[in-house]
């Protein structure tokens, strides 16, 4: 029996990573029913638990940013180890330090996994002013395989001597949207709107809600499509900036056309928001010196719908697919225009995406 253990933030953790991972074990457990596969968690998705639905048993075994990962690896003892260790790494949940390498080392000399690989859900640039971020990618070579998800991720690791051999470019999966059938009356019950809410033309900007998403921008591009009859702009997901929040609340209180949903949203409930709406706008300013690829993307990308987006490295799929329909990041007035004309070319619009359908086909989740 083949074992397979993931170190990754797990439902019903508040993370993307944790909705990746999950969608990921899903299909690789549709392909090889036969795989027994653990999940080593974080602490904040609660008790040990068997996931019933991906049927995968769940061991809480870290706290974000730790330094030793030891309960990482007495659970691995505990279930005798693994074949492959799979790592699903981002900054943010891994710490700033190498801890993890010091983990990793340890597995290996203790024997607890035969093969262990790395996802690199974000990379930095070498000339990052994250320095201990370059000084933990400087040790990739000691995994025996290294993931990225763009050209962008894969070039900058070579760059920074770890072996082009170890690196695997494999793009983020996409779920073709389940929920395009169902009829917009229905789709509107299920996420809590009201008929009377929705008219024109609907926007919808979904995810969570940082500047770093742009929604300092987009509160600025949209000012003069809500004096219009014909936009709804609907956005949604969580916010931990109070400052951003009480913009989007202006937002909306200025504009009779808008509707702001407040809270996380789980993968089903975004993709019933973009099988509502004609368009989704992802105005995205990148941190700087980073590259990572949006998860955001890939849903919205599976509901095969149009996609504004900006030029950014987050959401590079798309500027190589549909380059027509994104705009220079820091640019309201130039997302205003592209909002405004795709609302008027739509058919056009749908025509010209056909790239970026194709390639959301290619990289479904099996």
């Amino acid at each position: 029996m083949f074992k397979l253990g993931f170190a990754t933030t797990y439902p019903p953790t508040h993370c993307g990573i944790a909705e990746y991972s999950r969608m990921l074990l899903m299909a690789m457990k549709s392909i090889m029913p036969s795989i027994e596969a653990y999940v080593f968690a974080d602490k904040l998705g609660g008790d040990e638990r068997f996931d019933e639905f991906a049927r995968i048993m769940v061991y809480p075994s870290f706290t974000h940013q730790e330094r030793s990962y030891r309960g990482l690896l007495d659970k691995l003892a505990e279930i005798g180890g693994v074949d492959v260790l799979h790592i699903q790494h981002e900054y943010g949940i891994f710490g700033l330090h190498n801890g993890l390498i010091h983990a990793v080392e340890e597995a290996v000399r203790e024997r607890l996994a035969k093969k262990i690989v790395i996802t690199m859900h974000t990379v930095d640039h070498s000339n990052s002013p994250r320095k201990a971020a370059i000084e933990f990618q400087s040790h990739l070579n000691v995994f025996d395989a290294v993931i990225v998800h763009s050209v962008l991720q894969e070039f900058e690791l070579q760059h920074q001597d770890i072996h082009p051999l170890r690196i695997y470019r494999i793009p983020h999966g996409t779920m073709l949207n389940p929920y395009l059938w169902m009829p917009r009356f229905k789709l509107m019950e299920e996420l809590d709107l009201k008929s009377e809410q929705l008219r024109g033309f609907i926007v919808v900007v979904p995810g969570f809600l940082r500047k770093d998403k742009g929604f300092d921008i987009l509160v600025k591009a949209v000012k003069p499509l809500l004096k219009e009859r014909g936009f709804t702009l609907i956005v949604a997901g969580e916010t931990r900036d109070p400052v951003l929040r009480r913009e989007l609340e202006e937002m909306i209180r200025n504009g009779p056309n808008t509707i702001f949903i407040e809270r996380y949203l789980a993968n089903e409930e975004i993709l019933k928001l973009v099988a509502l709406a004609d368009a989704v706008v992802l105005p995205y300013r990148d941190r700087p010196k980073s590259y990572s690829v949006s998860g955001i993307l890939h849903l919205s990308m599976g509901g095969l719908k149009p996609i504004i987006g900006t030029r950014t490295p987050r959401l590079i799929e798309l500027y190589q697919h549909a380059p027509r329909l994104t705009v220079p990041p820091k640019s309201p007035r130039e997302l205003t225009k592209k909002i405004k004309w795709l609302s008027e070319n739509y058919d056009l619009a749908i025509a010209y995406m056909g790239s970026l359908y194709s390639y959301a086909v290619r990289t479904q989740w099996l």
